[in-house]
């Protein structure tokens, strides 16, 4: 075996949340920052070692697999490790000479540049680098593993902005196309972190829930804002489109707007992004970058990163 690296980027999902599972065109962007995995050969055999690092370098997880059938031999963390055990289990049942068991050990080693509660794509990075590894399709070992649309997946290797359509079956690479979405109001943009993880999986039973995968009208409405956040030059029609974007998932899911909640005071316009109630927010400014951060700051919000600096 020889030391190998891979890399893949966070995600940010700007359109189609909860819509994207159905069919629906959505807008996402990869991140700047993302996850590194490496591995490299180890002495003896039949083992592999795992540990995974945070943004300042610290070790939160390590485990040891045995390669037969990645049973687990010790770790800090047993829930973690299941995940990560399932997740080897998969790559091995869609590529069986994944890691044999007479292989020489191995460790691997992966590493975030993002503060991993921020819900850029801890999951979907691991997945995607997983896939790379061990050559296995990335959205079937996303079905396989943490289910989802699979934007996500897409924007871990994309090198800009895609509008994303799930399939309504099959894996193939055709799920996403590339698109130029640098909007010239840009400078205007800002991401806001909410302080909390989001659990995708709780926001997908809530939309299951209240809405019909054969809601076309919800879909078609959908892909037309997408499109017309594509063709957006002026950062009024960009709010216009963010504001009916939220009233129309609002009403899906008998849920008030974020900008109601929390922000009721902002003059500029702000959008869920991903599932709703935590994780990142999108929101227009009319003030300038200092005064912008200030307003979020004073309202407990001291996450406040440029567009140009993360997207």
């Amino acid at each position: 075996m020889n030391t190998v690296s891979f890399s893949a980027k966070g995600k940010l999902l700007l359109t189609g949340e909860y819509a994207v599972l159905d069919g629906a065109q959505a807008l996402a962007v990869p991140t700047r920052q993302g996850q590194q995995l490496s591995i490299a050969p180890s002495e003896g055999t039949g083992l592999l070692s795992w540990s995974s690092t945070d943004m300042a370098g610290h070790e939160w997880f390590f485990a040891k697999f045995e390669l037969a059938h990645f049973d687990l031999k010790s770790t800090n963390n047993e829930a973690v490790a299941t995940r990560l055990q399932t997740i080897l289990r998969a790559c091995r049942h869609l590529q069986p000479r994944f890691l044999p068991a007479e292989e020489s050990s191995c460790t691997a080693h992966i590493s975030a540049d993002f503060p991993l509660n921020w819900g850029l794509g801890s999951s979907s990075t691991l997945i995607a680098l997983m896939a790379k590894w061990s050559a296995a399709n990335p959205y079937a070992l996303l079905d396989q593993t943490f289910g989802g649309s699979g934007y996500d997946i897409a924007c871990a290797f994309a090198d800009g902005p895609i509008v994303y359509q799930k399939p309504a079956e099959g894996y193939g690479e055709d799920r996403f196309r590339a698109v130029a979405f640098d909007p010239p109001f840009s400078a205007q943009l800002y991401f806001v972190y909410l302080g909390k993880k989001q659990d995708s999986r709780e926001g997908i039973g809530r939309y299951r829930a209240l809405a019909s995968p054969q809601n076309q009208a919800l879909i078609q409405r959908i892909n037309a804002l997408t499109q017309a956040t594509l063709d957006c030059t002026n950062l009024s029609d960009f709010e216009a489109i963010l504001t009916e974007h939220e009233y129309l998932i609002a009403q899906t899911l008998q849920l008030p707007r974020v900008q109601e909640t929390l922000f009721g005071d902002y003059p500029g316009t702000i959008k869920s992004l991903g599932a709703w109630g935590g994780d990142f927010v999108l929101a227009t400014s009319p003030f300038s970058p200092e005064a912008t951060q200030l307003f979020f700051k004073q309202r407990g919000f001291d996450t406040c990163i440029a567009y140009r600096a993360m997207v």
